[in-house]
């Protein structure tokens, strides 16, 4: 490999008649002053001036290595002292018209660092200006020069994209820092209006910004890092009515209104033109509380007038029909648009999370991107890159157009009156936390709009109580998931018992399947609970037979399974309960209870088992096992007339043989008892305050006995009794 050239040579090849030489000597410049003790030798040996004459003198390539050469040393702080107006005006020339990517691209980079160089730890001695000042003189003389700066965004040269992002960062931070308080809202809705806003949203959702490594993933997320530190900066402007920008804005959301006409004089006629009079409700007619709005914007600031004259414009015509709708309305009963349009700013303020500095603290204190994008590693990844990207966010006024919009029907959708309002703010949050939060970088702003606009009230309802559950799971998780498994276990014994009670209490069952014969059989649980007796009857009775009319019995010792398709029948629940009796059937269905029960029914339950007995009642499983004394046999067969009957019985041989019940109906039921005790253990209720009877009442399906309202003597009429939530 060749020795790199000495320090001396290089300088007289910058100033050789030879072009040859000259550009030999700043291709190798480019590379060899990033060196910082090559840099000191460069400019200990006089090279700054012959570089800054082939900068201005040199043409082509030539001219870029010269560029390349000179953004090398400003990178390390040095040779500023070449950068005079000749250089920048070169610089914005080029940068406007050159054909050449490499050219402007460089061209660019040297901008960036006078435009920031302001904002660094620089040991800079002179007391020249530098950042946005420093280029305003050649900005002024080429008026494009911004316009082509957004549309360079749209190159297809990634790195040039880049380069005039971090130009379009180093001039915003510029203008907040150093431009005056009336000064930078001008120079960024200058930038705005040339389509800066739509140019990075596009980078932001391209391929070409997923890569984590490149300069330009770091220009943009630095970009929005400045939108928030602009967001942040709105509101802290306090609205002050005798400024004229915001007397302007206020007037305009008024006169967008449409207003009435003026208040009338004592005679019933407008004032005269010119009068101070207004209407007597200009403000609150608009949705503010009082006839001053300037301390409504307290929270907003000036965001938030910004915001309301932004959404009056979108909206010309529906902001006039919503208030000429709302005017024949109670005053109760209108949507205030004013406040809901403030209260609408601050909910996507606090969810894009402007005051969060974390994102935008790297950015305040300057130097360009180069210095930005490796602080903290948090390009690191393409997962890191989508999650950090926040396109949305540069459509802050559509949203906020769309979520007022959304308030409002969500408001009309409630019949809300003024103390609802923030109920419905509440919703609205909710909303624009599931949609806009569930939005990724490639998410068209059109559709969240569009969802925004269909989304119901029912479904923000639902979502609310979605949230509430995930809080309350957040809170109260370990205790609630130790309290669930008790009450579970209780609620399973409880059923046992009310299974097996239906057992005791004995049912009637057809004796083949449908179609087949008109005979019935009676079944039930003996008192110690170790036989079935059973028998058969030509006709089913109106009363239940006598223990010595039931002959035959099974040995619940022998049995080994209990087997049925009760989870495929297609017969409801009676009533919603689980109950069978005839009494419950005639009051459900309204009709005769011996003609309910004869009709047909494809559910059965087959209780298997073998002659010989084992030592224990029990079952090893709900399958049909294989025993070592006998094969398994078909012992007895019941046809339930009702899915419900088909669990009471299923459940209850399971449950009485120590196994778990499989049936939905009885798996309801258990939830539903769960659920109900989890609530009146959060309610922090007495065991005396809960009507057992009924509870037991809902769960067995009989019949609650209705009971006087207590009273005392002495008590008003409009006295009532309630249960108290904690």
């Amino acid at each position: 490999m060749d020795d790199p050239p000495d320090v001396a040579t290089l300088i007289d090849g910058l100033v050789a008649d030879n072009e040859g030489a000259r550009k030999y000597a700043v291709f190798k410049l480019q590379s060899l002053l990033s060196d910082p003790s090559f840099a000191d030798a460069f400019i200990e040996g006089d090279g700054l001036y012959a570089l800054r004459q082939a900068v201005l003198e040199t043409t082509g390539n030539m001219q870029a290595y010269a560029f390349g050469s000179l953004d090398a040393l400003l990178e390390l702080d040095m040779g500023w002292d070449i950068v005079d107006g000749a250089i920048i005006e070169k610089a914005v020339s080029l940068a406007v018209t050159h054909p050449l990517v490499n050219i402007v691209r460089n061209v660019l980079t040297l901008l960036v660092l006078i435009v920031s160089r302001p904002l660094s730890n620089s040991r800079r001695q002179s007391a020249d200006v530098f950042g946005f000042q420093a280029i305003k003189p050649a900005l002024d003389k080429h008026p494009g020069f911004l316009d082509s700066l957004v549309q360079r965004l749209s190159a297809s040269d990634h790195t040039l994209c880049a380069n005039a992002l971090q130009l379009i960062n180093a001039l915003m931070r510029d203008a907040v820092i150093h431009g005056g308080e009336h000064e930078w809202p001008k120079f960024i809705k200058r930038l705005q209006d040339l389509g800066v806003i739509g140019g990075v949203g596009m980078l932001m959702r391209g391929d070409t910004a997923s890569d984590p490594s490149t300069s330009l993933a770091a220009a943009i997320l630095e970009f929005q890092g400045l939108t928030k530190v602009l967001l942040r900066k709105w509101r802290e402007v306090r609205v002050n009515v005798e400024l004229p920008e915001h007397k302007r804005a206020l007037k305009t959301i008024h006169l967008l209104s449409n207003p009435p006409p003026l208040a009338l004089d004592a005679h019933g006629e407008p004032h005269a033109k010119g009068s101070k009079k207004h209407h007597p409700e200009k403000w609150r007619r608009l949705g503010f509380e009082t006839e001053s709005p300037a301390w409504e914007f307290d929270e907003t600031g000036y965001l938030g007038m910004m915001d309301l004259v932004d959404y009056a414009r979108r909206n010309e015509d529906a902001y006039r029909n919503i208030l000429m709708e709302q005017s024949m309305q109670a005053r109760e009963q209108r949507c205030p648009i004013a406040r809901a349009a403030l209260s609408v700013t601050l909910i996507l303020y606090e969810h894009f999370e402007i005051e969060d500095a974390s994102e935008t603290e790297a950015y305040g204190g300057g130097g360009h991107v180069r210095s930005v994008s490796a602080r903290g590693g948090r390009l690191d990844s393409q997962a890191n890159v989508d999650k950090l990207y926040r396109p949305l966010l540069l459509q802050w006024g559509r949203l906020h157009t769309a979520a007022v919009n959304a308030f409002m029907r969500m408001w009309k959708a409630a019949g809300a009156e003024l103390e609802d309002f923030f109920k419905i703010e509440e919703v609205v949050r909710i909303v624009v936390e599931r949609i806009v939060g569930a939005a990724n970088r490639k998410t068209d702003v059109g559709k969240v709009e569009d969802e925004l606009r269909s989304v119901t009230l029912e479904t923000a309802r639902r979502w609310q109580m979605a949230g509430m559950d995930e809080v309350y799971d957040d809170a109260w998780g370990p205790h609630l998931v130790q309290v669930r498994e008790q009450l579970h276990q209780e609620s399973l014994q409880f059923m046992k018992e009310q299974r097996i009670r239906c057992l005791l209490q004995g049912s009637w069952f057809p004796t083949s399947s449908p179609g087949v014969g008109a005979s019935w059989r009676y079944v039930r649980l003996s008192r110690n609970k170790r036989w079935l007796h059973y028998q058969d009857f030509s006709t089913k009775g109106s009363h239940e037979p006598a223990a010595a009319d039931l002959a035959e019995k099974l040995d619940l010792n022998m049995v080994t399974s209990v087997d049925s398709n009760v989870s495929a029948s297609d017969k409801p629940l009676v009533n919603g309960l689980a109950n069978s009796s005839s009494e419950t059937l005639k009051e459900a269905n309204g009709h005769d209870a011996l003609q309910a029960s004869q009709q047909t029914t494809n559910t059965k339950v087959t209780i298997l088992g073998t002659l010989a007995k084992p030592p224990k009642l029990s079952l090893p499983s709900s399958t049909h096992p294989n025993n070592d004394a006998d094969e398994e046999s078909i012992l007895l067969e019941l046809f339930p007339q009702t899915s419900a009957a088909a669990s009471e019985w299923l459940d209850g041989l399971l449950m009485l043989l120590n196994q778990q019940p499989i049936t939905k109906d009885t798996t309801r039921l258990v939830e539903m008892m769960e659920d109900w005790g989890v609530r009146l253990r959060m309610l922090n209720l007495r065991w005396e305050d809960v009507d057992w009877e009924a509870l037991e009442a809902r769960v067995t399906g009989t019949k609650v006995v209705e009971r006087a309202v207590p009273s005392r003597e002495g008590l008003g009429g409009e006295y009532y009794y309630g249960m108290a939530e904690a």
